[in-house]
């Protein structure tokens, strides 16, 4: 996105933004839906419920509001249309969570678009340090108008707009005198409140934030602030911090590290601080610039609430030779104490997660591969039993034929090795028959890594790099005693302990080198592959076998509706995430079997994972005045992503209300996979839905199992939706 020349910024608040006296309601809940109306109403929103939405969710993870009475409720949400600033004075004043317990009655909400560029953070940056000045806010309290909070506010964040006016202004005919000398003076007042306001350092010197400088002879204080959002906080506690250094003469520092572009410090300047303050919700980024400084680390809201103690912790900490200092390996020790600080539960299921995400490719690539294979050369090509013997077509042919020297796939069977039997390739060609063999043979190798990959990459969420070779490692042991998935989890999850174990052994400095590429992956791939081998394959292969059984019995028996039941919920419970992914790898772990059970369960897995995209995009199309604009536009590209099998296209509606979103789809998840199972549906192909529609027995049975899903969640959706709509806008805010 272009930056705009100052003179051409869309003003952040206008008069319609602003309610003065407001009564609104005694919750802070009220406030921010009545202030996203007042955006929305502006039409710069596209729709108001979703901004008050994404304003709560953000209030949920810290309260907004700051000593003095004042709330800072604030967002970026992508149904902003255009950075804006609401404002509300409070008839009665309403608890935000401030610190000193102060009821807030003054009232800004900032609503930045989704990937706000950084002239708009820049000017929301200069309204959260203004709040910070007592004359700004008190000016805002005696303001008469909403005219009038316009133009103290603009004076604040956007002071080029006034001048523009005032030059306007100034050019005006003489009949207007009247006017204009009002106008001016209403443009200085509102600059007032700016120019009252304290230099961020003390006066005669450059300002010392985004790479100033600042006079020798000063004690200098550098800092860093960073919160959730980066709006807000990071530059209130930025602003409260080099005023309070300015209030003892010395000059702070500070580096906001914000959503938008970092005015990163002066490398020089950081050289001379004595001191370093972080007063961040985030990790701070370029933490070693600071390596060997005493520290003061704390939360933001530290800052903002009392800044002033902060500054005198620093210059304590300044002459003070025990004082806690940045690390010299400030990043590594920065992320292993969030590892550390992970709950182990948790963290296993990331790396869990990790290797499933890095497995689905080779899944997908593969399964895509054989599908075509199948689709070119006929199911034939994937072999046969011949006399008790199993035939390698896919594999003869390959062997003993090119593109000029095709098969002769008319040769009668005669029970030899090269035998090359595909009598039922695409119409009836030898070329296809070679090119289904060549596109099955890759595709059976892509394939070959499903459980490699699995557990290289559990083992790489576990220990890092170190854990990548004896992870893979363990899937190939896996796979040779026979444990499948199970196997290559086990295997996966040991590999990566032990790596990460091995990892944090402190080692003479000759020896650390070679830790990560040598003695790491030997020591584990031995240790673990020795467990493996010796004591885990036997039971872990028994325990696949018996799965393995129980699974074709409860396929072919009268379970198979229950399973379908299942793998349907499951894959519609949280679209995309660890349940869904963990019916997904259940389904895609079975196909290298090639039994129809296996190929029965793919097909009730992707065709459950269908219908939440295709019903929700069927329920905007029928329903569309249920929806918001922005979700009906959700709606049209969940046709395409629902067909694709990207169940993901559903995630916007469920963000939004998962209530009434969530148990609909499940329930129509539920009778697709039970459909899919009852009428014996089968996908040979792991992905791509209806576009591998050659890959699936039965592909009517797949297509009537899907619209009966999306029917029931369409109507669930609609029905839940209309039960709990909420009034217009328009009569909210009458009302209100």
């Amino acid at each position: 996105m272009t930056e705009q020349p100052p003179s051409e910024q869309t003003p952040l608040i206008i008069p319609e933004l602003v309610a003065l006296d407001a009564a609104v309601g005694p919750h802070k809940r009220d406030v921010i839906k009545f202030l996203a109306r007042k955006i929305g109403d502006s039409g710069r929103a596209d729709d108001a419920n979703g901004l008050a939405g994404d304003a709560l969710a953000r209030e949920a993870t810290a309260p907004t509001g700051i000593p003095g009475g004042i709330a800072i409720p604030h967002c970026r949400s992508s149904h902003v249309l255009t950075a804006s600033l609401g404002f509300a004075r409070l008839a009665e004043p309403v608890d935000f969570g401030a610190d000193d317990d102060q009821a807030a009655d003054i009232v800004f909400m900032i609503a930045a678009p989704d990937g706000a560029d950084d002239v708009h953070l820049q000017l929301l940056a200069k309204l959260a340090r203004g709040l910070m000045n007592d004359a700004f806010t008190d000016a805002l309290r005696a303001a008469a108008s909403a005219e009038e909070v316009t133009r103290i506010v603009t004076g604040q964040v956007q002071p080029e707009l006034l001048e523009a006016a005032t030059e306007q202004v100034a050019g005006s005919p003489a009949e207007e005198g009247k006017a204009s000398a009002s106008q001016e003076a209403s443009a200085r007042q509102a600059a007032a409140p700016e120019a009252e306001a304290p230099a961020h350092t003390p006066a005669g010197e450059e300002p010392a934030g985004g790479g100033g400088s600042a006079p020798s002879g000063k004690k200098v204080i550098v800092g860093v602030t960073s919160c959730p959002t980066g709006i807000a906080h990071t530059f209130m506690a930025a602003e409260a911090l080099e005023r309070a250094g300015h209030e003892r003469g010395i000059t702070v520092a500070v580096e906001g590290q914000g959503s938008g572009k970092i005015d990163i410090l002066d490398p020089e300047l950081v050289k001379r601080a004595s001191a370093v303050i972080f007063a961040h919700s985030l990790p701070v980024k370029g933490i070693e610039r600071f390596a060997g400084k005493p520290v003061v680390d704390v939360d933001v809201k530290a800052a903002v609430d009392d800044a002033g103690t902060l500054v005198d912790q620093a210059l304590a900490a300044a002459g003070d030779p025990h004082a806690k200092r940045v690390q010299a390996d400030a990043g590594d020790a920065q992320e292993a104490d969030e590892e550390e600080n992970v709950h182990w539960a948790r963290r296993l299921q990331q790396a869990v997660m990790t290797g499933v995400s890095y497995m689905i490719p080779f899944v997908a690539a593969g399964g895509l591969l054989i599908a075509l294979g199948y689709l070119f050369g006929g199911y034939d090509i994937s072999g046969f039993e011949h006399n008790g013997a199993k035939v390698e077509v896919a594999k003869n042919i390959v062997s003993h034929s090119s593109l000029w020297n095709l098969p002769d796939i008319a040769e009668t069977v005669n029970g030899k090795a090269n035998t090359m039997w595909a009598p039922h390739a695409l119409f009836g060609s030898p070329f296809f028959a070679y090119l289904g063999a060549v596109f099955y043979m890759i595709g059976t190798a892509a394939m070959s890594f499903l459980v490699p990959a699995l557990a290289g990459y559990i083992s790489f969420g576990l220990a890092g790099r170190p854990g990548i070779a004896p992870g893979f490692a363990m899937g190939a042991v896996a796979v040779a005693v026979d444990s499948g998935f199970i196997g290559g989890l086990i295997g996966g999850i040991l590999a990566g302990y032990v790596a990460a174990w091995f990892a944090r052994l402190h080692t003479a400095r000759w020896l650390r080198g070679l830790m990560p590429v040598v003695v790491i992956p030997l020591v584990t791939t031995l240790l673990v592959g020795s467990i493996m081998y010796m004591l885990l394959g036997r039971p872990l292969e028994a325990l696949m076998h018996n799965l393995d059984h129980g699974l074709k019995s409860m396929s072919e028996g009268g379970g198979s509706v229950f399973l379908g039941i299942i793998l349907g919920l499951m894959m519609c419970f949280d679209l995309g995430g660890p349940i869904n992914k963990s019916a997904y790898l259940f389904a895609t772990a079975g196909l290298a079997a090639e039994s129809t059970a296996s190929y029965e369960i793919m097909a009730a897995v992707m065709a459950a994972g269908m219908v939440p995209p295709l019903a929700l995009a069927l329920a905007t199309a029928v329903r569309p005045r249920l929806f918001t604009s922005g979700e009906q536009e959700n709606g049209r590209a969940a046709w395409l992503l629902g067909a694709s099998f990207i169940s993901e296209g559903a995630i916007p509606f469920a963000a939004a209300a998962p209530l009434r979103i969530i148990p609909a789809t499940m329930v129509g998840g539920a009778v697709t996979g039970a459909l899919t199972m009852l009428l014996h549906v089968g996908s040979r192909a792991p992905h791509g839905g209806i576009f591998v529609a050659f890959a699936i027995d039965g592909f009517a049975k797949f297509a009537l199992a899907i619209l009966a899903g999306m029917a029931v969640t369409a109507a669930l959706v609609i029905l839940l939706k209309s039960l709990n709509r909420e009034k217009s806008p328009g009569k909210v805010q009458a009302a209100a």
